[in-house]
Order: C-alpha cells, then structure tokens, then sequence
C-alpha cells in the first residue's frame, strides 16, 4: 500500500514508565500534546529508516537454510519549517536556566512521536506511532541571505526506544484502512494512557 504526502506529526513527553506528563510546566502543555500545526509552518518531511534489521543467512550443506531478523531499530529525521522555540528545546531534553537560555545537562527527553500520512485516494490515514524516543538537534546550517532568503529548517533526528504498549517493540503501524481500528486505543498506547476528546475519535491526527 502506497502513502503519499505528510498529514501530521505530534510530540508528547513521557515519564520513566512511557506514560504522558500531561503538565504546562513539565510536559508539553496540560494534555501533554503537541500538534504541529499552522502557528509552526507544518512539517515537510518525516524520514523514517530502520524499520527492519538486515537478516543474516545461515549456511549450511553449501546452502542458506535460515535467515535470522534482529529487531528493528527506527529512526526518524524530521524536518519542520518553524517549530515552536520552547517545545523544540522541551522535546531536546535542554534545561531552561530562567534567563532565556537553555542549555544541554545530557538530561535526553523521552519522547512520544505519532506521524500520519494518507492514502493515495485521499480518503484513509496510516499512522506510525513511536512510545519512546529521544530528539536530537546534531547540526544548525546557518547561512547568510543573498538575493533570496536562506532559512535554516528545525531539522531533528528521532531515535526510537522499545515501548511496553507494543510488546517492547520500538514502533506500531495503525490504520483507518482496518475495520477494527480504534482511533482512541492509538492515541492512549502512543501516548502513554492519553484520553482522545470526545467527538474528535473519527477525524485524523
């Protein structure tokens, strides 16, 4: 089955037990979620690798009889055109030292990531949700404008971790394409017991 374009990407910050802090102050505001939207430019791109491991072939008779798979191990590379300032160093795991500064204390941030695509019809979403993750920020290519503006993209890097709503498996696909699929159960292993509003369990992320 075929995607096309990038529909959403949402953040959550998680506890040491991969369930949301739904707090302003330690987490990413008082449902815990943090929607990318119009205010941050949208996303362009949620590069996803990692998915499967490389088998390795086991010989035997002159011939491969088996094939093991290691886990997988995701990552994501994400480039967003204007992400909000606080959440970016929030999801970066930076501490806020009061006076507008924020800086790295190797303190990782364990993140809660879920990315929706569409259909090629336009009428269904898949969605690859990631319990536990942690963002880095490893580069800023800051270039002087010419004739044309040169913006510098938030370009992240998302390293997925095992989640124990998935069986401690580092990610799950979803999709509206299953009859059996329950937007809410998604949205509450993604992030960690959240509780999706009433009335919004049949539109997209």
């Amino acid at each position: 089955m075929a995607t096309v374009g990038l529909y959403g990407i949402a953040f959550g910050l998680v506890d040491n037990n991969q369930k949301l802090i739904a707090d302003a102050t330690n987490g990413l505001g008082t449902d815990g979620l943090y929607v990318v939207g119009r205010a941050d430019l949208g996303g362009k791109t949620a590069n996803i690798t990692g998915l499967a491991g490389t088998p390795t072939k086991t010989y035997g008779f002159n011939q491969v009889q088996d094939v093991t798979a290691p886990i997988s191990e995701p990552s994501v590379a994400l480039d967003i055109n204007d992400l909000n300032f606080q959440i970016k160093q929030k999801i970066k795991g930076f501490i806020n030292d009061g006076k507008g500064g924020y800086v790295d204390e190797n303190l990782k941030a364990h993140v809660a990531l879920l990315i929706t695509a569409q259909t090629i019809s336009r009428k269904n979403f898949v969605y690859y949700g990631f319990g536990d993750g942690i963002l880095t920020e490893t580069a800023a290519n800051i270039q002087t404008d010419t004739n044309a503006e040169q913006r510098a993209d938030d370009t992240l890097t998302y390293t997925a971790l095992s989640t124990m709503a998935f069986n401690n498996q580092p990610y799950k696909i979803y999709s509206d394409l299953d009859p059996k699929f329950d937007k809410a159960n998604m949205y509450k292993e993604v992030f960690g017991g959240y509780v999706l509003p009433a009335g919004t369990t049949t539109t997209p992320a």
